[in-house]
């Protein structure tokens, strides 16, 4: 996610001594990162026609188990409440292992900076059934994780999607978590102080933070291995949904208010995508190459560097690759466009003044300035960014999922017509390099 650690270090040790009086920590999150006493910053609705629901689910508790946050075209309610955009504060712990600066220091000002905002959809909500939905499972970035993609998400939802975000258990996430079974010890710890346990409580939860690189350690093996076990997680993710959907009863370890069953014969199976951002990118191609019922890909920026070229012509599915002008580079664009092939459409578009990070959350947590230091927001406005990603997508999706909706009125993004594309990339690549 942030490549400016020793950066951030530094402003967090500055803002930690200047944020003392009320009136700097007001002035402090206006010219900054903002809270509460900004009104400007935030992460912006979704514009379809339905109300948004999200859900976590946890499905077999051990590390080789399914964990994702659904989001899902919901029932409005007055009683709902709209979930923490950080879900503990084990993912700021996370994040500044992943920036490789102090946890102490860092949850402090992370609490204080992202601590308030909310995910744009209401938690554990009824399902709303209006029609069979389509599907699409969503790969989180290197250092990122399920929560932070729900401007994206919370949109496709909202123009009648189920949207899975898996969070990846390779190490490439900041941080996530399993359960455990309790030794032997914590067992009699617990017997010896008189506390009677139930045996569904009998379980420990166990955290796992970022892996970074060893010193000295080749990049492309432990990349190609974690996106093999990322395409997994997604194809696993996928088979969860359509058991849900076949009616079979599933156990959520996470125990939520939400009511699986009302989910039953409510996903269009034969209408299934998978889309992903940077290091997620990468995990759709691997994804379509694995698994046939992904009818489509949408890639994000995607960081191609993990994958085994052998595979490229194993991936028969239509693919979208939607690029921001300052993160790609020739190397990069030479493999996505190895992909090209002239039986199956594999289109690109770049969207101008964007940065990588144009396509998390971030972007719209960030002020102006900062944002732009710490290459989190680009020159483009940052919500006009995501709604062209997110319009070009749906375009896409209709296209290649055969959908009856409205968004053919977007098909021109595809091909980059519009003022704040580019069709195709904005970099040189040499055709020797192809």
């Amino acid at each position: 996610m942030f490549t400016n650690g020793w950066f951030v270090q530094l402003l967090n040790k500055k803002i930690y001594g200047w944020s003392k009086t009320d009136q700097r920590r007001c002035k402090l999150s206006f010219f900054t990162m903002g809270n509460t006493c900004s009104n400007n910053l935030g992460i912006p609705p979704a514009k379809g026609p339905n109300a948004v629901g999200c859900t976590d689910f946890m499905m077999d508790h051990t590390i080789q188990g399914t964990f994702f946050r659904l989001y899902y075209p919901c029932q409005k309610s007055e009683k709902a409440e709209k979930p923490d955009w950080i879900p503990s504060r084990e993912y700021f712990n996370g994040l500044a292992d992943f920036m490789k600066i102090n946890r102490t220091l860092s949850e402090r000002i992370f609490n204080y900076l992202f601590g308030s905002f909310k995910i744009p959809a209401f938690s554990d909500a009824p399902f709303k059934q209006n029609g069979k939905c389509p599907v699409v499972i969503f790969s989180h970035g290197l250092g990122a994780f399920r929560t932070l993609y729900s401007a994206i998400c919370a949109e496709l939802a909202s123009q009648g999607f189920i949207v899975a975000s898996v969070e990846h258990r390779d190490q490439s996430a900041s941080a996530t978590y399993y359960f455990r079974e309790k030794s032997e010890s914590e067992m009699m710890e617990e017997a010896s102080s008189n506390r009677s346990t139930p045996a569904s409580d009998n379980q420990v939860q166990e955290w796992m933070y970022y892996r970074a690189l060893a010193h000295g350690e080749s990049e492309f093996p432990l990349r190609n291995k974690q996106v093999k076990q990322r395409a997994d997680e997604c194809i696993r993710a996928l088979d969860k949904l359509i058991e849900v959907n076949s009616g079979i009863t599933m156990q959520n370890v996470l125990r939520t208010q939400f009511d699986w069953r009302t989910l039953k014969n409510s996903m269009d199976l034969c209408r299934v995508a998978a889309m992903g951002h940077s290091f997620g990118g990468a995990t759709v191609i691997e994804a379509l190459c694995k698994e046939a019922k992904f009818k489509c890909g949408v890639a994000l920026d995607a960081w191609m560097i993990p994958l085994d070229e052998e595979i490229f012509p194993q991936v028969k599915q239509p693919i979208f690759f939607i690029n921001s002008e300052k993160f790609q580079w020739a190397g990069n664009i030479s493999r996505m466009k190895k992909l090209e092939s002239a039986a199956i459409q594999r289109k690109m578009i770049t969207i101008r003044g964007t940065v990588h990070q144009s396509f998390p959350d971030f972007t719209f947590l960030t002020g102006n300035w900062i944002g732009k230091l710490m290459k989190l927001k680009g020159e483009i406005d940052p919500e006009l960014a995501i709604d062209l990603c997110n319009k070009a997508t749906l375009a896409f999706l209709q296209r290649h999922l055969g959908l009856e909706k409205d968004f053919s009125q977007w098909y021109p993004l595809i091909d980059g017509k519009d003022e704040n594309l580019i069709p195709g990339t904005n970099i040189t690549v040499p055709q020797s390099a192809i």
